[in-house]
Order: C-alpha cells, then sequence, then structure tokens
C-alpha cells in the first residue's frame, strides 16, 4: 500500500505560490500569469489558491517581497572589496547581477512590468526602492574609485551608477526576449567592459 501524500504547510504552499508565479513569468511573461495558470502548475483548485492568497495582487506582493529579499540580500554580498579594489568589485557586483538573473529569468520581466506596477502603488514603491538600493551601491563603489585614483574623478557617480543600471536592465531584457538562448553570466559583463574601462582614471 502506498504512503499517502503528505500534506504541504502553508508556509510552504504559499512558497511554492510564489515560485510558481516566478517560474511561470519567465514562460509566459508576468502579464499573463492567472490564478488557473497557477493552480493547473501547483496541482491544487484555483480555490486553494485564494486560501492563500485573498487576492492575485496578493500574490504579486508576495512574489515582490521574495525578489527584494534575495536582491538586498545579493547587494550586502557585493561590496565586500570595494577598499581594496573598487574597479574590480565594480565589475564583480554587475557580474553577480548578471548570474543571479540568469538563474532567475523572470526577474527582470517583473522588476519593469508596467501592468503589474500600475495595478500597485506598493509593488512599484518596492521595486523602486530596491533598484534605488542598487543603484546607491554601485555609485557608493565609484565614489572609493575616486578617491583612490582608480576611476575618473570628472564621473557624476550616480550618473555612472545609472548608466550601468540601465545597460544591465536593458541587457537582461534583450536576453530575455531572445528566449534566454545564450549564457548572459558570461555575456554581459563582456559587452560591459568597454563602459567600466571608460570609467577609468
Amino acid at each position: 500500500m502506498s504512503e499517502p501524500r503528505k500534506r504541504k504547510s502553508a508556509a510552504d504552499r504559499r512558497a511554492e505560490i510564489v515560485q510558481t508565479a516566478i517560474r511561470l513569468s519567465a514562460r509566459i511573461g508576468p502579464d499573463r500569469v492567472t490564478t488557473q495558470h497557477l493552480a493547473d502548475e501547483v496541482g491544487v483548485t484555483q480555490p486553494a489558491i485564494f486560501r492563500h492568497f485573498a487576492t492575485k495582487g496578493d500574490i504579486w506582493l508576495a512574489v515582490g517581497d521574495h525578489i527584494v529579499a534575495e536582491m538586498n540580500g545579493l547587494q550586502k554580498n557585493g561590496t565586500g572589496n570595494a577598499e581594496a579594489d573598487p574597479h574590480g568589485e565594480l565589475q564583480r557586483v554587475v557580474g553577480h547581477h548578471f548570474v543571479h538573473i540568469s538563474e532567475q529569468p523572470a526577474i527582470p520581466a517583473i522588476l519593469y512590468s508596467r501592468e503589474l506596477q500600475a495595478e500597485s502603488v506598493v509593488l512599484r514603491e518596492k521595486f523602486s526602492d530596491v533598484l534605488d538600493q542598487r543603484r546607491l551601491a554601485l555609485a557608493g563603489i565609484i565614489r572609493i574609485g575616486q578617491a583612490r585614483g582608480v576611476h575618473r574623478s570628472d564621473l557624476v557617480a550616480e550618473d555612472a551608477a545609472q548608466l550601468i543600471a540601465e545597460a544591465v536592465q536593458g541587457l537582461s531584457m534583450r536576453w530575455l526576449l531572445d528566449g534566454c538562448t545564450y549564457d548572459l553570466a558570461d555575456a554581459g559583463p563582456r559587452v560591459l567592459a568597454p563602459l567600466f574601462d571608460a570609467f577609468r582614471a
């Protein structure tokens, strides 16, 4: 006689729904994900989805919390060597972002979805804050490089950081549109290498 299937805890089921929403976003786009899609993928009924999340908007807020937590963790682990080698650290941090996106292809699609953010001010502010933090962290590394004579003194650190952030976004979205058919973790840093070199003193 087969063992009865163990029922998942509410927390585990919520986490599974969030991960499924992220995975489906990479496959069909976040704007097309429905609660029926989620139910089918998770293997539950649609009402079961709503037992864990009162609304579809609540699902996306949970997805947003998950993405923000991951990005914050990435940021905290990414600036440890700025004093010793600011230029190398700048490249390393950006390289980590490309690795993270290559492992979670839905991230750029979710972060920059106009439809999702138009429907939720809270989600828009959540994503805006984490992207601002990323830019500030990059600007901080550039300023350290300027203080050490590694980066050009005429650079406006915030503008340079914004340029990097927009380049990462553009390359990531293009990679997604191309069907993730090449190694973004390799291509991203390679394409941005001339930009980084232009920052050198």
